[in-house]
Order: structure tokens, then C-alpha cells, then sequence
């Protein structure tokens, strides 16, 4: 029984005498210091990503979005002529600020969930309507190069017109929260 302890306690000894030799490679992140025992090793620290949304202003990793212009549409009005239901649109731009293929209505529906809370029960996300700008029908889905600019809009159906929007950024669908901005219909 001593003898398989003293084994193992060798053997113990020995792996963390090896992989001590293999942690003291010549590593050029590192320097010694004086005393050889310890190391002083450079910590990098990452540049944190800043993502917001308000004012108007989205900013994640990939991309912006500013939101230009909002407006509560009735059904038969020009943006909405085919709804059955009043919308609210937004009129925004995108700025790719990658070489990834994104296009404008992507990114929008990407990252943004409207509410209107007028449940008491139930969350309301709301439906996206019909393009409320027909301005934008070629180029909605045309993919934008790293750095440019593409204008679009969007819409989406209400379910009345005096419950504010609740327009919630995350990043990327389904990813952390990272703003809330509230349009009031009225």
C-alpha cells in the first residue's frame, strides 16, 4: 500500500515537474523577472463594443441604423393602400460597417421588435406590414458594401391608434437588449 502511494506521489511529482518545463517555453508575451521563479506576462485588454439604441440610433458591431422619419398611416392612405389595419412606418438608413452580405431589410428585421402594449394579458408584437414606400421596392434587398449607405422603410400593422409603439433593439434575433425607444401614435 506505501509503495503504490509513494508511486503515485512520483508520478504526481514528475507531471507537474513537466508540465512546469512546458510552461517555460520561450513565450514573446512574457518576460522574467528577476528572481526566474515568477513571470510577468502583458494582459492585452479587448477594446469593448459599444451598442446602443436611442435617439433615434442604432450601433452594433456591423452595423447602424438611424431611423429618419416615423409616421402613423391609415388604411387606404398612400403607404397604405392594400392594409386592412393602420400602420406606423419607419423610414431608416443602414450603414454596413463589414464586408458580410447585409442588405437593408435584414438588418432592420434583424434587430428590432415593435409592441404595442394594449394587452393586459398577452405581449403584442406587432406584424410587419407591406413596404410603406415603394421608393424602396428595388433596393430593400440589394446587399450594401462595407461602408455604404442604403436608405429603406418599414412598417407595421397596429392595433389601435393611441397605444405607443415600443420599438425594442437586441443584438442580432433573439440576443441581448440593448435599447428600448417608445413612439407615441398621437
Amino acid at each position: 500500500m506505501k509503495t503504490k502511494g509513494l508511486v503515485l506521489s512520483g508520478l504526481t511529482i514528475l507531471l507537474a515537474s513537466i508540465l512546469a518545463g512546458c510552461s517555460r517555453g520561450n513565450d514573446s508575451s512574457s518576460k522574467k523577472s528577476k528572481d526566474d521563479n515568477t513571470k510577468i506576462v502583458k494582459v492585452e485588454k479587448r477594446k469593448s463594443d459599444k451598442y446602443y439604441f436611442k435617439n433615434n440610433k442604432l450601433v452594433i458591431r456591423d452595423i447602424d441604423i438611424e431611423i429618419t422619419k416615423t409616421k402613423v398611416i391609415p388604411v387606404g392612405e398612400v403607404g397604405n393602400e392594400y392594409g386592412d389595419k393602420p400602420i406606423i412606418a419607419f423610414w431608416y438608413k443602414v450603414t454596413n460597417k463589414t464586408t458580410k452580405e447585409i442588405d437593408a431589410n435584414t438588418a432592420w428585421i434583424a434587430v428590432f421588435n415593435a409592441v404595442q402594449n394594449n394587452n393586459k394579458n398577452t405581449v403584442n408584437k406587432l406584424d410587419v406590414a407591406a413596404l410603406p414606400d415603394e421608393k424602396y421596392l428595388d433596393s430593400q434587398t440589394q446587399t450594401i458594401k462595407k461602408n455604404g449607405i442604403v436608405e429603406n422603410a418599414v412598417a407595421y400593422n397596429l392595433d389601435d391608434t393611441t397605444t405607443p409603439v415600443k420599438l425594442t433593439a437586441t443584438k442580432g434575433v433573439g440576443g441581448k437588449n440593448i435599447g428600448t425607444m417608445t413612439f407615441k401614435l398621437q
